[in-house]
């Protein structure tokens, strides 16, 4: 949710630490939190951690990672859900955390298809939960050898798939062709200038709204992990990295005390910041549903990441924007306007909304290895 550059002007007083000899301090990077992404052979005999170890690198909100894996006997296995990592505050019907789980679903049913598996999904097996999710199973998976399955032409991006949250060159227009090809999977599309404009109000709205209400913010700056340390040690959440975020770090100049205050320099930069980023939207993207069951929030995540995946492949960059798609009380009104203005019509939901373009190459977001999923 929040973008690298948020914060980095406050860190540029960390330029004189810098020259006197702390070069080595803000320079380091991470030395673990990347490493799930490095999926070199041989791959794991057992078909569904090679699943599993691919699925884990899907989007999800606040990279929360709130998958549970078990394995059971020698060809199922259950998903259930962590509930120490759902988001109450923002999220608080869990719907955003069941999107993840689809796009999650959707990486393993991918990379088994890859090794000639079908996978079998029994979703929510003892009853859809709501009104929010529980201990109760979200997908019971079975894994069956099948010559006959398709392999996914999508599946080699998912090691380089990501979550642009950059600035997107303007100058460069989505072409309605590769929009086309996104959308094929499901959803809709628009690269009307007018349109964009009309929607990135209620879009940069529901940003401010969330940055300053407060149970909002707090739960993105508690789940903030500042310098490499952090990062290595909690590879979930919101990373700030990078040579300015550890300079700033060093010299006091950024800590979760100065961003949860909405009057301190480092927050008022961050949404200056935030306000340019997030208003560099060469089109627009969005998935709604029929309804807003369950199920439809699986299937919203599913499309999500296969239009990821795609827009990968084509050489754009994506990135999800659902602060007006929340249900807290603050953001009511932006929630209203956005789905008018997106024509979701009675009891039709929109499940996300992402801004599309040419964005800079970068790194990928932190993950938890795959055994810290894995549970007896």
């Amino acid at each position: 949710m929040v973008s690298r550059r948020m914060i980095m002007g406050a860190g540029l007083g960390g330029v004189a630490l810098v020259a006197a000899g702390g070069a080595w301090r803000v320079t380091r990077t991470p030395q673990t939190a990347y490493q799930p992404w490095e999926l070199a052979d041989p791959a794991p005999g057992d078909v569904r951690l090679d699943a599993f170890r691919h699925a884990i690198l899907a989007p999800n909100p606040h990279n929360r990672q709130p998958w549970i894996i078990r394995l059971v006997g020698e060809d199922v296995a259950e998903i259930g859900c962590d509930l120490d990592k759902r988001l109450p505050v923002t999220d608080p019907f869990d719907r955003q955390i069941t999107i993840g789980f689809g796009t999650f679903l959707e990486l393993a049913r991918m990379t088994a298809a890859q090794r000639g598996y079908r996978v079998t999904a029994d979703f929510f097996p003892d009853g859809e939960a709501q009104p929010r999710l529980n201990e109760s199973p979200v997908a019971r998976l079975t894994f069956t050898k099948d010559a006959t399955v398709s392999r996914d032409p999508l599946f080699d991006a998912i090691p380089v798939r990501r979550s642009n949250k950059e600035i997107y060159d303007l100058s460069r227009a989505v072409e309605i062709k590769k929009l086309k090809q996104i959308a094929v999977v499901g959803g809709a599309f628009s690269s009307d200038p007018q349109f964009i404009v009309n929607l990135r109000e209620y879009i940069l709205s529901g940003i401010e709204t969330e940055l300053l209400t407060h149970d909002a913010n707090m739960e993105s700056v508690d789940l903030m992990r500042i310098g490499y340390d952090e990062i290595d040690a909690n590879p979930d959440g919101i990373d700030l990295g990078g040579p300015m975020i550890e300079a700033g770090k060093l010299t006091g100049q950024i800590d979760r005390e100065q961003l949860a205050n909405p009057d301190s320099q480092a927050s008022n930069i961050g949404r200056d910041q935030m306000a340019e980023t997030y208003g560099s939207i060469g089109a627009l993207y969005w998935i709604t549903t029929p309804a807003n069951t369950r199920f439809d929030q699986l299937e919203a995540g599913r499309q999500y990441v296969r239009a990821n995946l795609q827009a990968t492949k084509l050489g754009l960059s994506m990135h999800p924007m659902s602060q007006t798609l929340q249900e807290y009380e603050e953001v009511a009104e932006s929630y209203r306007a956005v789905h008018i203005m997106l024509g979701a019509k009675g009891g039709e939901r929109v499940q996300m909304l992402a801004r599309l373009g040419y964005g800079p190459t970068i790194g990928p977001s932190p993950r938890w290895p795959l055994d810290k999923h894995i549970k007896a």
